[in-house]
């Protein structure tokens, strides 16, 4: 455990409106610098909203929050890339923006393409390339902000079967190859199996967290791996109380 934590929520709640429900209660939490912790849930438990907090997108209605960096890095489900650019001028106005002088972009911008093995599509326009591609694009534009903390909510639940699972292995070795905290927002109960270092479960009404599991080895893991499956099916057990326990 680090002196500093990546990110740290301390008695967080969020209400939206002066007289609305409660939406998240009570959130401490502390996540590692490198640490990958995948946030799970049934719908309508929180979990965005906990994300876009701490991505300073949504403010806290009690408590607080800290990115030890200052701000992170998101990565949403729909790719919103901009159709008129390449795959590479997509990640290039990223690193514009950031700062980063003209004549290092276009070498910096294959680079991080090349990271996410979308190097040979660099100068294809978004609607030449499939969904798993766009979103391996959307993966190398949150690279190219260059924070340490990268928040990802849902990025693949729109995509099939076997896309997804290449790109857990994509961004698997993108995390062991940057070293970079992430927070990783999904339903997949699987997925969350799958990627996490440490998976949190989220009640509902409002949101808190309910359980927490940790994973020791994380070593070539597979979606259809056994150790995959046996914590899907705890996991899973937990999440059918909690749904079962709201909804009584």
């Amino acid at each position: 455990m680090s002196a500093q934590p990546a990110i740290s929520t301390e008695a967080l709640g969020k209400r939206f409106g002066d007289a609305g429900p409660l939406v998240l209660d009570d959130i401490t939490l502390r996540i590692e610098p490198g640490e990958f912790v995948c946030l799970l849930g049934a719908s309508g438990c929180g979990k965005s909203t906990l994300l876009n907090i701490i991505a300073g997108l949504e403010r806290p209605t009690t408590g607080s929050v800290t990115v030890a960096s200052g701000s992170a890095a998101v990565m949403f489900q729909d790719a919103a890339l901009f159709p008129w650019l390449s795959a590479r001028r997509n990640v290039e106005l990223a690193l514009r923006l950031r700062g980063v002088p003209r004549e290092l972009r276009r070498s910096q911008a294959l680079e991080l393409l090349d990271l996410v093995s979308l190097a040979d599509a660099a100068d294809r326009r978004p609607h030449e390339l499939s969904g798993g591609m766009r979103q391996r694009v959307a993966l190398a534009r949150s690279l190219a902000q260059d924070r340490p903390v990268l928040l990802m909510d849902e990025p693949f639940a729109a995509l099939d079967a076997i896309t997804r699972d290449l790109l857990h292995e994509e961004l698997e070795l993108v995390w062991r190859r940057t070293g970079r905290t992430i927070v990783f927002v999904t339903h997949n109960v699987r997925e969350a199996a799958r990627l996490g270092q440490r998976v949190l479960l989220m009640s509902t009404r409002p949101g808190r967290i309910a359980n927490e599991w940790r994973v020791t080895d994380t070593g070539n893991r597979r979606i259809e791996s056994p150790e995959v499956s046996r914590l899907a099916i705890e996991i899973t057990d937990h999440l059918r109380k909690e749904i079962r326990r709201n909804a009584a």
